[in-house]
């Protein structure tokens, strides 16, 4: 790792499973605005993993089989306090985040200690049930920490790298998120937001929506 030791770090955590259509261009984009990206392959069995560009700054994490979103970002965020960095960014592989946006969350970042993207307030392309989810999602979150959550499943998020192991995920799914609120609020960490868009495309999505659910309800009530 003698290769990043001496740069002022700026890392991008990208989780992926089956996103082959996505990981080139994305990763293109992405690498203009970080010193380095921990790509983190969830036990993907189609090609994704060599859509990934081939340079030193590139680190590529593999999970033998596909364990979920949260234990995806385990493994990311273990990886940047391995590497010492000082701001961690986690984005979605499926093409639903502007990379463009990044310097934005790392200029918001210097006043907070958490910056989530907050797509509601642009939900004009968000499915239906989507919104519905994302609204009482972050009702009830806000109501549990009695603090005002704009975008509770955002993915789009930006952290003070050192914090990271005070706020490390637990569950495995899509709950995990939920959680690191839960967490983030729980130490007393400041959370800033900023306004992106809301990009979907044709893919279908990955998240089961049933355990999803479920994993969030356990969430409210157990941390």
């Amino acid at each position: 790792m003698n290769h990043l030791e001496n740069i002022n770090k700026i890392c991008a955590v990208i989780p992926f499973f089956n996103e082959e259509e996505n990981l080139k261009i994305l990763f293109h984009k992405v690498i203009k605005f970080v010193d380095c990206i921990i790509a983190v392959n969830d036990g993907s069995t189609d090609n994704s993993v060599y859509q990934i560009p081939q340079k030193d700054n590139i680190i590529l994490l593999n999970h033998k089989k596909n364990l979920g979103k949260g234990r995806a970002l385990r493994s990311g965020f273990l990886h940047s306090i391995k590497l010492n960095t000082h701001i961690t960014i986690t984005l979605d592989a499926d093409m639903q985040h502007l990379p463009e946006l990044i310097p934005s969350f790392v200029e918001q970042i210097h006043y907070y200690d958490v910056v989530i993207g907050n797509r509601l307030n642009n939900t004009k392309s968000m499915p239906i049930q989507r919104k519905i989810s994302n609204y009482l999602t972050s009702k009830l979150l806000s109501w549990k920490t009695g603090e005002q959550i704009l975008d509770s499943q955002s993915g789009y998020r930006a952290f003070r790298t050192s914090i990271l192991q005070n706020i490390m995920p637990d569950r495995n799914g899509f709950e995990a998120e939920s959680e690191m609120i839960v967490k983030i609020l729980n130490n007393n960490y400041k959370i800033g937001y900023i306004d992106i868009p809301t990009l979907y495309n044709e893919n279908k999505s990955k998240i089961n929506a049933w355990q999803t659910i479920k994993g969030f309800l356990n969430v409210i009530i157990t941390e």
